[in-house]
């Protein structure tokens, strides 16, 4: 049997993709409808994400529970991260578009299986070591815990009972990334709602059982059922032949291999600016939860237009450039840069202006209001890259869609060596404030960095932004924030939850007046573009 891949060096031929088995079961979608899909998804999500960051702190504070759940993620996240490279769909979606394209299922499920089936069994063996070193990560890696032996062991018992959650997370990112090449996201749009679900039930229903450990069981619940099951589900819906299959030397293995390497062994501010935000933050009790929320909330809007558009985008970059189709490539990744830097633009204005109602809305239980107020200035900061971060995304699977892995992963990780120095000034001058400035001054320098390589490497040129529509957004921005804050402070003061949400929502109307109407006024194409449905 062969098992060679489909060529890369010769044009890819285009047939009609095979149908489906079952297509009635999981409609297709284009580009912007899997966008839209999954930015329902991210909202739906992120509202979760609110309620379980609300019912955390309820309950555990910020203090040394939360503290040791927090930095109870960072070597689970790290082992994924260099094990897999973090997003491992982003390889096997590359290889499976080719064997779409070429109308080899066939040859597509059994690369599928030849890579999960190998690489699971290298995770495996990381996260056993993991289980086994976690105390000595612990003690190097958080120098708070070296003088807190009860704060060490309980986040060292937390990272050993989450490590497993890793494996669930990579089973449903491969299966997901067949479902993907198929441009079907609605299983995908499911994963982070489980996902937040199981954490929501696990502090709900267990906490006074089990504690802080409530948590760490909703973690392995939802990752369970909301990726490594639901994914898989989907996948075989659709007429997957998975077979285990351990395979080093198997072509498709090897191409998997060559595409994620540099994922492996480079690093990118994206992954670890939260690892430093919480090694610097352990130094002080309560830091870590401080920080962590502050990045939680600011992610909760930014999960909406970031990732999601990165994720629907990226299989039809993958087809355009395959297709040899360059200005259309370039032009694509232009035109979605543009369009996800404007809206980020805006939404920051709206963040950054009620910033102190919406963090207020955090306060209660064990979370008081000094902790409320810190907060709201670690949020303010964050929130004005909103933008960066999301089309940093965007740039970075433009490289992936090329089959180009290494440069994103070099370049990051130079930018990753040289910010730490920044890192560690910020934090011993402003404390927490310094952190939050330097990861704005570290993301603005990352996302740059793609653009202009991107641009260099003659993949996308600099001149398919649109730079009137961005100068639109921009005005409408500055317009929107001075809307927004202008309506917020003419209301009474509040000291309750239910005259927050009224001051939110009454602001949050003059904000959207006020943007629309000037992008209208200055004739922006944007606001048809949100509404429009093709």
């Amino acid at each position: 049997m062969d098992t060679s891949l489909p060529p890369q060096s010769q044009p890819v031929p285009s047939p009609e993709p095979q149908p489906d088995p079952s297509p009635r079961l999981t409609g297709r979608h284009t580009a912007g409808s899997a966008a839209k899909l999954l930015m329902l998804s991210a909202l739906l999500s992120g509202f979760l994400a609110l309620a379980r960051i609300k019912i955390v702190n309820h309950i555990f504070g910020a203090g040394i529970d939360q503290d040791a759940y927090q930095a109870a993620f960072t070597l689970p996240d790290l082992i994924n991260y260099f094990l897999i490279g973090g997003a491992a769909s982003i390889s096997v979606i590359t290889i499976l578009n080719r064997y779409r394209v070429a109308a080899d299922d066939e040859g597509g499920d059994r690369a599928l299986s030849v890579i999960l089936t190998t690489m699971s069994v290298v995770l495996a063996a990381g996260l056993l070591l993991g289980e086994i070193f976690a105390p000595q990560y612990i003690w190097f890696f958080f120098t708070g815990y070296r003088h807190d032996p009860a704060g060490a062991a309980l986040a060292t018992s937390l990272t050993r009972l989450m490590l497993p959650a890793q494996l669930f997370f990579f089973v449903g990112s491969v299966m997901s990334s067949r479902l993907q090449v198929r441009r079907i996201f609605l299983y995908q749009a499911f994963t982070p709602l489980i996902y937040n679900a199981g954490i929501i039930l696990g502090a709900l229903f267990l906490h006074h059982r089990l504690g802080v450990y409530s948590l760490a069981w909703g973690v392995l619940g939802g990752s369970f059922v909301g990726a490594a099951l639901l994914n898989s589900l989907g996948a075989f819906r659709t007429g997957l032949r998975f077979r285990p299959i351990v395979g080093f030397r198997h072509p498709a293995f090897r191409e998997w291999l060559r595409l994620s390497l540099p994922l492996m062994i480079g690093v990118t501010l994206v992954m670890v600016d939260g690892i430093f935000l919480k090694f610097f933050a352990s130094a002080q009790v309560g830091g870590i939860t401080l920080i962590t929320n502050a990045k939680s909330l600011f992610n909760a809007p930014f999960n909406v237009i970031g990732p999601a558009a990165g994720a629907a985008s990226l299989p039809f970059f993958a087809s355009l450039f395959q297709q040899h189709r360059a200005h259309d490539f370039s032009a694509s990744v232009g035109r979605s840069v543009s369009r996800l830097f404007a809206v980020g633009m805006i939404v920051s204005a709206w963040m950054i202006a009620l910033a102190p109602w919406l963090m207020d809305l955090f306060r209660g239980g064990k979370f008081n209001r000094a902790d409320a107020t810190a907060i709201t200035q670690l949020f303010t900061i964050l929130a004005i890259t909103l933008a960066l971060w999301a089309v940093q995304g965007i740039y970075a699977r433009a490289f992936y869609a090329a089959s180009d892995t290494k440069t994103p992963m070099i370049t990051g990780t130079l930018i990753t060596v040289l910010s730490i120095p920044m890192y560690w000034g910020l934090f011993h001058a402003r404390g927490l404030m310094g952190l939050a400035i330097a990861s704005d001054i570290g993301i603005l320098v990352q996302t740059a960095s793609l653009a202009l390589l991107l641009h260099r490497k003659r993949l996308v040129s600099l001149a398919h932004l649109e730079f009137a529509e961005l100068t639109r957004a921009l005005l409408a921005a500055l317009v929107a924030f001075a809307a927004t804050a202008a309506a917020a402070h003419l209301l009474p003061p509040v000291s309750t939850h239910a005259n927050d949400l009224i001051t939110i929502a009454l602001a949050s109307i003059a904000w959207l007046a006020a943007a629309a109407l000037t992008l209208l006024a200055t004739g922006s194409k944007l606001p048809a573009q949100i509404l429009r449905r093709r």
